[in-house]
């Protein structure tokens, strides 16, 4: 079996012996046409001469074509099994990997990883479903077939040695440039949901800023450069099978012409000494189509291998691209004993130096510094959502590790300043029970509840559609204010609020601070800023 390429060889896995099983089976059941031709062939040449038993034949036929439906079917069977367990052990794979990672690393956003989890992950189904047996059979069949028209007829022979291998030269050449506009292709997928995920998050700020028509204009160019690449890509697909065509019907053409005027007597050379029988010339026309078929098929694959080297490529990247591990096991865990101190020295992730400090229970901090500057890096660095780069960060007089972080996070209360949700009510989101009005109230989440139609029951989604990005941190000020924890990390939780909104959130945190939980707040709101007991500045 032809190897794939190297770039390719690691995403087939455990899936490689179905897939060279598969790819068996398929050779073998387009060898059982040579037979069925044979028999195809002495009938007609018995009906000619007046000798032939056209039941037996026909019996020999059909048991025949039904060895090589069961064949066909097995090994269609075993590729599609093989596909499926191969893209879904690389999904696999990319969901754990992204679900235990801080954030989404140098590979690309939220989009680009579902697009290639989604999307892309499927142009291997038909890379392994038909290059991978398309390579067999032609590596098998056009020379078997080759051997019986020699042994027929050298000048059939000479045909066929003739135009099959400038086949494979003219793919070549079309294949570069069909994996250049298939990895152009895939970075638009990429891009175009990227930009969705973005704009789907930020749809009702786009509304009260009335940029809808800024949206869609940015909307409609990414989309035409998508279809710009993809017509490219077909493009080259149309190229390359048009050029296999012609050569594959000159070839044929060449045989049918030499053995027509062969059996009519106008030409007597081209065979081994003995004029060519009926017999002969029939299953010689029967042979050739079929020695330009596995190359037809293969030709029809070609694309399904550029797009799966393009996809290939990118799983490379994105094995590549830095992704900070998520410290412990992203599971519940008990909560973490020992009183909630905080201190970090020698701290450092992304370039970035932080000033050693340590933070007694109940203090107030506010985290200051340009956009930038690794005021949410800090945050995520204290929840345990990344590993530092170096130096040490002590939680509960113990290091932050993947023993204690999961028991660590039991205690924090997380407010982001773009909020993921599951796809529960608000209802629930809040809470057992039926949430408190004055809770509500403090959170100023009780105005957003006015004007949502399903109030409670409303369901966001993960990226907290319907609500803006102030709203959803209200939402999780809500969750925080009634869960209590003893630590709150809070990332700009008064940014795109108005002033009296901005006020009640941050009187709202300070609530909890004066319960005794130690509230750590990135922010730029010098009123906030004010109202902390103390300032990290970066």
């Amino acid at each position: 079996m032809s190897r794939a390429p190297s770039s390719l060889d690691p995403l087939l896995g455990p899936a490689r012996a179905r897939i060279a099983a598969g790819s068996a089976l398929s050779v073998l059941a387009s060898l059982i046409w040579l037979a069925q031709a044979w028999v195809i062939a002495a009938a007609l040449a018995g009906w000619l001469e007046g000798t032939g038993a056209p039941a037996r034949e026909a019996v020999i036929f059909l048991a025949l074509a039904a060895l090589r439906a069961g064949l066909t079917y097995g090994a269609e069977g075993q590729l599609f099994r093989a596909s499926e367990r191969a893209v879904t052990r690389l999904r696999d794979r990319i969901v754990a990997r992204e679900s235990l990672a801080g954030d989404s690393g140098g590979f690309g956003g939220p989009g680009a990883v579902a697009a290639l989890t989604v999307d892309k992950l499927d142009a291997l189904r038909a890379y392994l479903m038909r290059y991978h047996p398309a390579m067999t059979r032609t590596a098998i069949v056009p020379p078997v077939i080759l051997a019986l028209a020699l042994s027929q007829s050298w000048a059939i022979g000479l045909v066929l040695l003739v135009a099959g291998p400038l086949i494979p030269v003219f793919m070549a050449l079309v294949g570069w440039a069909a994996k250049e506009a298939s990895a152009r292709q895939m970075v638009e997928i990429g891009t175009l949901g990227d930009l969705l995920v973005d704009r789907v998050a930020a749809l009702p700020d786009i509304q009260l800023l009335d940029a809808g028509a800024q949206v869609t204009g940015r909307f409609a160019k990414v989309s035409n450069d998508l279809r710009q690449r993809t017509m490219a890509v077909l493009r080259v697909a149309f190229l390359s099978s048009t050029v296999l065509e012609l050569f594959a019907a000159l070839g044929v053409a060449m045989v049918a012409v030499w053995v027509g005027f062969s059996l009519l007597g106008v030409i007597g050379w081209g065979t081994w000494g003995a004029p060519l029988t009926p017999f002969a010339g029939i299953y010689l026309l029967l042979l050739a189509p079929d020695f330009f078929q596995p190359m037809r098929d293969l030709a029809a694959a070609w694309h399904d291998r550029a797009a799966a080297q393009a996809v290939a490529e990118e799983v490379e990247a994105w094995q590549a691209a830095p992704l900070p591990p998520l410290l412990g096991h992203g599971a519940t865990a008990a909560r973490l004993h020992g009183a909630p101190v905080i201190a970090w020295s020698g701290l450092s992730a992304r370039g970035i130096d932080y000033p050693d400090i340590r933070i007694a229970p109940g203090s107030r901090l506010a985290v200051t510094g340009r956009s930038g500057a690794g005021k949410s890096t800090l945050l995520g660095l204290l929840a345990g959502l990344q590993a530092p780069e170096a130096g040490t960060i002590r939680v509960c007089e113990q290091v932050l590790d993947d023993r204690n972080a999961d028991g660590w996070r039991a205690r924090l209360g997380w407010m982001p300043q773009t909020p993921q949700f599951p796809e529960e009510p608000l209802r629930a989101l809040l809470g057992e029970g039926e949430p408190d009005p004055a809770l509500l109230r403090a959170a100023a989440l009780d105005t957003v509840l006015d004007r949502l139609p399903d109030g409670l029951d409303t369901v966001p989604g993960e990226s907290g559609a319907g609500l803006s990005g102030g709203e959803a941190r209200r939402v999780m000020l809500a969750r925080l204010l009634r869960a209590r924890p003893d630590v709150v990390l809070a990332d700009e939780p008064t940014a795109d609020l108005d002033p009296a909104t901005a006020a009640r959130v941050t009187e709202a945190l300070l609530a909890l601070a004066a319960r005794g939980t130690t509230l750590i707040v990135a922010t730029h709101d010098a009123r906030l800023i004010a109202r902390m007991d103390g300032e990290i500045a970066l």
